[in-house]
């Protein structure tokens, strides 16, 4: 996998000769069914475990009293909202190593997070985060999800090693909107807080008769402020020449819903996947730990033809996520100052678009691979270029739209593609905002563009804004965590009147297509991306204002319409059975089908969770705001 997503060069030299990027200094949270923390993989050089931390909270939601069996101490939503101050396992912000005999009795979760920061992986110096949500055989509940995501927000900032990516190899059946989703709203106050969150796009890119299916994504992929990834099939080569996108892999536009009173209906309707990776036949870490993980034992198959008992294959979308999530660390380690939005706009600028002279490209829209092939040595080019300072100079309210977003000295990279495999690879130039608007130009990343601001999410009309509120530690400081470190509440509202883009950005979307050709959504990638680098689209000239219900334009790549004629088979939504949510799904090879775990939604708000929602989204404000006309 490092080869084959170019993060080779990257950990080598730290893409301009500078010593090797390792993701060292960067937290991961797996969120998934537990991780092998004793095994070699997942150590250091001096045989020390990377998995700093390990939570439980399948045990929270079977016993609401009960002790942690995977760190010492209590956990704190079994204290049912308890002084953060009275905890004891926090003393000293230092956690408690990670003791489970068995720690992940289903297997999943050690392949993910070895894909994401193994010795083999990604970022093999990122530490690792235990967030276990689903049971032995790949069950849990939607609650256990959401109070895992609250865990993650706890400690991002207080941890040892701070959290700044969580990875969800897991996706969730949903009918519902973004907007109202729980966990799409869980996803995004994670990312308001700065924490890069990574989602599989799922595996429903085919029906049961083999068909391609569009709007499939589920959630919280849907989320627009998570990055959702795609899976490649890379034909057990590292050439990029014969990769094609699996099959089972997620198709979009997003299709949840949310039904106004008036009985107008907002779909979502936006661009989705974000990226693909590499995600068939991925070799990562077998759990051995305590004894045989399910998956291997009940799929044989798993494990034939490699030759060593700790390793295993897996397919899926939810081994691709983690190889994003990887280079996420990477990118964050060559430049701390990079905001989530920053670090997906990075990805999808520098991935590579596959063209039509390569078997991806039969039909490989953004639909299918969102602006391509992930490749890391181009983002941390592109990373080290930027400014360092910049989370911090937003936090302060110092940095403002057109201010100037390039280091001391530094240009944009001036090659803007990368060497792989003996081949030279463009990158897209491509980025996507807005959830339809598709975006080109060196003011991109020159220049400060507030949708680079992670408390802020647009989606068409809507223009969203989310505020985290911290915890106060007492006077004197004894409470056992820093000020600005701990959240108590999440508040989501339309967001004022502002500025989005600044002037000299490119709206690719605005390309009219010539007579005879396809809607400029079912282009291949790599000629969208190819007109892009000539030049083409719409240079704003006063750049883009959103907010209070007065965003104008919605983009012209996707429309409620957009399937009118195109012969595409459009899903309407992912629902099984009444309150019944299905796991993102594992495929073992292509065709053979694993659903990877169940949830049951057991309510629709963090009951068991840290903070308090003081002010979600309320979709009537929206809908008397952003939406008026809808």
């Amino acid at each position: 996998v490092v080869t084959d997503v170019n993060a080779l060069f990257a950990l080598l030299n730290g893409g301009t000769g500078s010593p090797g990027l390792n993701g060292a200094g960067v937290g991961i949270a797996i969120l998934d069914s537990g991780i092998d923390y004793k095994h070699p993989e997942l150590q250091d050089a001096n045989g020390k475990s990377r998995v700093l931390a390990a939570v439980d909270m399948m045990a929270v939601g079977a016993n609401l009293e009960g002790n942690d069996p995977w760190a010492k101490g209590k956990l704190y939503a079994v204290k049912r909202r308890a002084s953060f101050d009275s905890l004891k396992y926090k003393q000293g912000l230092k956690f408690a190593a990670p003791t489970a005999a068995k720690p992940d009795p289903y297997g999943h979760g050690t392949h993910v997070a070895s894909v994401a920061a193994g010795k083999s992986g990604i970022a093999p110096g990122a530490m690792l985060y235990d967030v276990r949500v689903m049971d032995s055989r790949g069950l849990g509940n939607l609650s256990d999800l959401l109070a895992g995501i609250d865990w993650v927000m706890a400690w991002a900032r207080s941890a040892d090693t701070p959290i700044r990516v969580m990875n969800l190899s897991l996706a969730a059946q949903s009918t519902d909107s973004f907007l109202v989703d729980p966990l799409a709203q869980a996803v995004r106050a994670a990312g308001s807080m700065g924490i890069t969150v990574v989602a599989a796009a799922g595996n429903y890119g085919q029906n049961a008769a083999g068909k391609t299916v569009y709007g499939t994504v589920a959630s919280p992929g849907h989320e627009p402020s998570v990055i959702t990834v795609g899976s490649d099939n890379m034909k057990a080569t590292a050439a990029r020449g014969d990769d094609v996108v699996n099959n089972f892999s997620s198709r979009g536009p997003t299709r949840g819903a949310y039904p106004f009173p008036s009985g107008a209906v907002w779909k979502d309707n936006l661009l989705k996947p974000d990226l693909i990776a590499p995600g068939n036949r991925v070799l990562g870490a077998r759990a051995i730990t305590g004894g045989t993980n399910y998956l291997a034992a009940t799929y044989p198959t798993l494990t034939q033809g490699v030759s060593s008992s700790t390793q295993m294959l897996l397919s899926g979308t939810s081994v691709a996520a983690p190889a994003v999530a990887g280079a996420a660390a990477v990118l964050l380690q060559a430049n701390a100052g990079l905001t989530p939005p920053l670090v997906k706009a990075i990805l999808q600028y520098t991935a590579q678009p596959m063209y039509s002279s390569q078997p991806l490209a039969a039909g490989a829209n953004m639909l299918i691979q969102g602006t391509g092939l992930i490749n890391v040595e181009g983002g941390v080019r592109l990373a080290q270029s930027l400014r360092t300072d910049l989370s911090t100079a937003l936090a302060a309210g110092t940095l403002k739209a057109g201010d100037n977003m390039l280091a001391v000295g530094k240009t944009l990279p001036v090659t803007r593609w990368s060497a792989l495999n003996n081949e030279s690879v463009n990158w897209s130039q491509l980025v996507v905002a807005g959830g339809t608007r598709v975006l080109s130009g060196d003011a991109l990343f020159t220049t400060w563009q507030p949708i680079y601001d992670h408390g802020l999410t647009w989606a068409r009309w809507a223009v969203l804004r989310t505020t985290v509120s911290y915890r106060v530690p007492r006077p004197n400081n004894n409470s056992g965590f820093a000020a600005n470190s701990v959240p108590s509440s999440v508040r989501t509202a339309v967001a004022a009147q502002q500025q989005l883009l600044t002037p000299s950005v490119r709206l690719i979307d605005a390309i009219r297509p010539a007579a005879g050709e396809k809607a400029l959504v079912l282009w291949d990638v790599g000629k969208l991306s190819t007109r892009a680098r000539n030049g083409a689209g719409l240079s704003l000239q006063l750049g883009f204002i959103g907010g209070d219900g007065k965003l104008s334009a919605e983009g012209t790549l996707l429309g409620d319409g957009f399937v009118a004629g195109t012969g595409l088979v459009l899903a309407e939504g992912l629902f099984l059975a009444e309150g019944l949510f299905l796991a993102e799904g594992l495929f073992l090879a292509e065709g053979l089908f694993l659903a990877e775990g169940l949830f049951l939604a057991e309510g629709l708000f963090l009951a068991e969770g840290l903070f308090l929602a003081e002010g979600h989204l309320d979709p009537l404000a929206i809908a008397d705001a952003a939406f008026r006309g809808e």
